[in-house]
């Protein structure tokens, strides 16, 4: 029919064609629908004409890396309309196109939220092999393989000759000078959220002043801001990971009983603490609580709220919650005052330090759990005043991105994707440099309520990165299609 068809006009040379094709179709696949994951494709399915998405959900991570690719040989339906094939490292790309190879002559692009090849394992074990190995042969199938960041690129193309020497003999070779060509870094898409009704008198998302740009929405989670007072600090950790990231764990998704705290009011913050050096969270602690922005009074300045510290990654090990823990109880135990919110998805296995440290931290706590209200999380990010990454694998980092945008002051390690997204001095190198920073902070908060960010955050915007996604999701007809 005339309506499947779309008429073309080609320059070549110094002559004119005119073709007739079929409407072009992207071919959307995600084998771990959740995270990072979840927002990009949905993204795209939003932004980009002619998509069709097939997903599987974000549970049982090694499963679906392991078996993805069958489930959709059965699923995805042939069609003569597809053009391009766009998936996440997840899926084994060598094992769908082996099964369809309908789909093999479409333009293939793999995209990379994380590599397996520098995962920290916990107990390395030999079946581990597989994740890894699964994304090289993806990489040799796909046509275009683009990386959330150059560290995500580095670190994977760097690393393929010494994880190829685990196989035993006969090891292939140049696998990096095979895939090296065929890869570039295209940032993540954040579609940064309307956050003014949220902000403080102190706080300013950045380019909150700026253009169509300045103000991108995204479903992502929030970062907190919280006031300080002369002798205590807050700190809030929520249980939300770097906007959606990707799990990088097998385990089911859940919220485990007693883990999500009620919100503080804004109001109750704005309360002056006692001469007793009560904090806020101890004077209110048998009444309900809730965000509720439309409260805010500001009586106080800055000065007078105690730091808020805010920690908004998955609980898992992988985020180092240990070293994060160590540091706040050190606070503690020097008698510095601080509220805090560690936000962030849980799993089936919640690793035993988060009940410890919350029994320790005791009236310190804020907010604790996982926070499904993506408004309530931004609430949470635009409260705190400092955000904390201890994380040991990280590649891009959404969460610390957002909540910057929310106006915390962001402390990461000098390591991993973060040189590339933040300036040095947002950086530290040990857990004491982080302690000595965060302790600074307890004494003198208005130093960081009244920071202005000093890195860019519009680069990682869609409005940004839109054209080199239509680029790389955009192929002309081929004639063996």
């Amino acid at each position: 029919m005339l309506l499947d068809y779309v008429l073309e006009y080609v320059y070549r040379g110094s002559w004119t064609t005119w073709i007739l094709y079929r409407t072009m179709s992207i071919l959307l696949i995600e084998a771990f629908y959740g995270g990072s994951h979840k927002q990009l494709v949905d993204l795209l399915q939003e932004e980009i004409e002619d998509c069709v998405l097939f997903t599987l959900p974000a549970k049982k991570w090694h499963w679906r890396a392991r078996t993805a690719a069958l489930y959709f040989m059965q699923n995805v339906p042939a069609s003569p309309d597809y053009r391009i094939l766009f998936a996440s490292s997840v899926l084994n790309l060598a094992e769908l196109i082996a099964l369809r190879p309908d789909l093999g002559k479409l333009k293939k692009v793999l995209y990379f939220h994380e590599n397996q090849l520098t995962y920290p394992v916990q107990k390395s074990q030999e079946r581990d092999f597989q994740y890894g190995y699964n994304q090289i042969l993806s990489c040799l199938v796909a046509d275009i393989v683009a990386f959330n960041s150059a560290y995500n690129m580095e670190s994977f193309l760097t690393s393929i000759g010494k994880f190829m020497k685990l196989i035993p003999d006969h090891r292939p070779k140049n696998l990096e000078k095979l895939i090296r060509p065929k890869c570039q870094v295209l940032y993540f898409p954040v579609r940064f959220p309307d956050v003014n009704r949220f902000m403080q008198e102190h706080k300013e998302a950045p380019g909150s002043k700026g253009g169509e740009d300045s103000c991108l929405v995204m479903d992502l989670p929030s970062q907190e801001k919280n006031g300080e007072t002369s002798e205590l600090t807050s700190i809030s950790i929520l249980p939300h990971e770097s906007g959606y990231d990707k799990v990088q764990s097998g385990l089911d998704s859940q919220v485990p009983e007693g883990l999500l705290c009620p919100l503080t009011t804004l109001a109750e913050l704005d309360k002056p603490t006692s001469s007793k050096g009560t904090s806020p969270s101890e004077e209110e602690d048998s009444k309900p609580m809730g965000v509720n922005l439309s409260n805010i009074s500001g009586r106080l300045d800055n000065q007078e709220k105690p730091l808020h510290i805010v920690w908004p990654h998955r609980w898992e090990h992988d985020k180092d919650p240990e070293s994060f823990f160590r540091v706040l109880l050190k606070m503690k135990e020097m008698g510095l005052s601080f509220h805090v919110s560690v936000l962030g998805e849980t799993f089936t296995d919640v690793p035993d330090v988060f009940s410890e440290a919350k029994k320790t931290l005791g009236s310190s706590v804020l907010h604790w759990g996982f926070l499904p209200s993506r408004d309530e999380y931004f609430q949470v990010l635009c409260m705190a005043d400092v955000v904390v990454s201890t994380a040991k694998h990280e590649f891009f980092g959404v969460a610390m991105i957002e909540a910057v945008y929310c106006g915390c002051y962001p402390l990461c390690p000098k390591a991993l994707a973060y040189p590339e997204i933040f300036p040095a001095e947002y950086l530290y190198s040990t857990p004491e440099q982080l302690f000595k920073r965060l302790q600074n902070f307890c004494k003198r908060p208005d130093i960081v309520r009244k920071h202005l960010y000093k890195g860019e955050m519009s680069q990682f915007s869609w409005a940004a990165l839109r054209g080199k996604f239509r680029s790389l999701l955009t192929t002309e007809p081929r004639e063996d299609l």
